[in-house]
């Protein structure tokens, strides 16, 4: 019974170095297209409220930050067409992906 107790506290030790080298690289948001401020051009920033109550979250774009709709990566003009033409914008979702080691940014919307 000892001998289980110490291989287990043994392996414990051994796993905690390794749990405080994980890193967060990204962080991704959905947010309800209605709630949603595309950029305006490819310089520009998008403007969202991760959550009902969270505070206006503004993230910069630049010429890297990949547009899709439905999985097909488009122009910034398209992509601000698509969603101004969203059939239901209080049921449509964008989804922002920010890269945070390299500040890139992805927005993709899916429309059925």
């Amino acid at each position: 019974m000892r001998i289980k107790i110490i291989i287990t506290a043994i392996a414990l030790c051994m796993a905690l170095p390794a749990a405080a080298q994980f890193k967060t690289i990204s962080a991704a948001y959905e947010v309800a297209l209605k709630g949603f401020q595309a950029p305006t051009h490819a310089s520009g920033g998008v403007v969202f409220r991760p959550c009902s109550q969270c505070e206006l979250t503004r993230l910069r774009v630049t010429d890297r930050t990949r547009y899709a709709v439905n999985g097909e990566t488009v122009r910034l003009e398209d992509f601000r067409r698509t969603i101004e033409n969203a059939p239901e914008p209080d049921a449509v979702s964008v989804t922002v992906r920010h890269h945070l080691e390299s500040n890139t940014i992805e927005l993709l919307g899916a429309w059925l």
